[in-house]
């Protein structure tokens, strides 16, 4: 009878929270960019640096809506403005409706934009087929203004080629006027060896003709980047990367990811659970000018910017940067409900003159998922032992367990895919 009534005792687990934003909204655009402007931890960066961190005396409200009957389209539509009154403070709006082939798979999609800053109605898509490596993309006004004259860049169409280990593609504008003798108006070829990636990028912005403008070295870019980790908010990841733009401008720029594990005592959670998953993330990104066509010293001649991020679990993340001009923390909290809400306040401190200044910003998001995963306590990502690896099971969902070695060969498929890294191409 004892035995009957005696119940073994849930195994302890550890919560694996998934990022706050992923994949980021940036990266579902990527493949209308050049592949040398996303890679080298550029990306990365870019979400480190910008994303809920709100510009001083301004703010934002952005709503990531998608219909419940049909996961192929969704809608983004945001809001900014200043609050101290000025005139570069009045309110800009921006609305994108997009389509998706493929609900995970963010390569193929055609979506139309516009914004209050910019009168046109803007069409932009792309086609990508994985087995060839093949992608298509162009982007191109529907319907604009009288008499408005837009850049090159609402214009182009580009077509790529994309593997694990190359990347080549080029872009022309056809609808431009031809005496600019752009062709083409951007080019690039990226190829990775190992944990080495080196890229090169051609773009005719100097005023030389012909096949001058090819030999001119202020068209030309090039860079090299060491990373190693997947893509995977679950591996610990590092970025290096350098670049020479147009033989003037310097850029050396690292990103590390890093997951560790802390114990937590919740009385919201169950007594099994003993730890939560947390996500650290550190940048760093110089700019210096070569030339000397500057005054030395100037501010415009070099730039420096730290940031660093710490997301204690799926509702709060604090996040904090530091620039030559001024230094920036925020605090962003998100709902466990869906849709989630994310509020998220940023302070600003102006480094000439002292003044502190406040940012607030407000999402709305019923895309993506916010679900805790639950891992065997054995699941330490930065230090797995050979005691670990023996014991095999660290991952519990779907039909058979996760391993430590599937992690490290980067075998994502058990895992929910907001917590898969982006599908493999360069």
């Amino acid at each position: 009878m004892g035995n009957f009534l005696h119940k073994e005792p849930p195994p302890p687990v550890v919560l694996v929270p998934p990022l706050f934003d992923f994949p980021p909204l940036s990266a579902r655009s990527r493949m209308l960019e050049s592949s040398y402007n996303v890679l080298f931890g550029k990306l990365a960066l870019k979400s480190l640096f910008e994303d809920y961190i709100e510009e001083a005396n301004h703010f934002s409200a952005k709503f990531l809506l998608k219909p419940i009957d049909d996961p192929h389209v969704d809608l983004v539509a945001s809001v900014s403005g200043g609050l101290d009154g000025k005139a570069d403070g009045d309110l800009v709006g921006n609305a994108i409706f997009r389509w998706q082939s493929d609900v995970d798979d963010p390569h193929t999609f055609m979506d139309l934009s516009v914004s209050t800053s910019n009168p046109v109605l803007l069409m932009r898509s792309s086609a990508y087929y994985p087995k060839y490596g093949i992608g298509a993309f162009a982007v191109y006004p529907l319907i604009l203004k009288k008499n408005e004259n837009l850049s090159d860049e609402h214009r182009i169409m580009g077509l790529r080629y994309g593997s694990t280990n190359l990347s080549l593609g080029a872009t022309v504008s056809p609808f431009v006027d031809s005496s600019k003798d752009q062709l083409p108006k951007n080019a690039w070829l990226v190829s990775k060896m190992g944990s080495f990636t080196v890229g090169v990028q051609y773009e005719p912005l100097s005023e030389s003709k012909g096949t001058e403008k090819f030999r001119d070295l202020k068209n030309w870019s090039c860079a090299a980047g060491y990373g190693v980790g997947s893509q995977s908010p679950l591996s610990p990841s590092f970025n290096f990367g350098l670049e020479l733009k147009r033989s003037s401008q310097f850029i050396a720029s690292f990103y590390q990811h890093v997951v560790v594990q802390r114990r937590v005592k919740n009385p919201f959670e169950e007594n099994q659970v003993v730890g939560i998953t947390n996500y650290i993330d550190l940048g760093f990104e110089l700019q210096t000018r070569l030339d000397e066509s500057k005054t030395k010293g100037s501010v415009s001649d070099s730039s420096l910017q730290m940031a660093a991020s710490w997301q204690a679990n799926k509702n709060f993340l604090l996040k904090g940067k530091v620039g030559a001009l001024s230094s920036t923390l925020s605090l962003a909290f998100k709902s466990w409900w869906k849709p989630s809400f994310a509020f998220n306040v940023s302070a600003t401190t102006n480094h000439a003159t002292g003044n502190v200044a406040y940012g607030f910003g407000l999402r709305v998001d019923n895309i993506r998922e916010a679900s805790y995963q639950r891992a065997d306590p054995n699941f330490v990502m930065l230090t797995p032992n050979k005691e670990h690896l023996a014991e095999g099971i660290v991952w519990k969902m779907g039909k058979r367990p996760m391993f430590q070695s599937d992690l490290e060969a980067e075998n994502f498929k058990e895992l929910p895919k907001e917590l898969r890294p982006p599908q493999k191409i360069l």
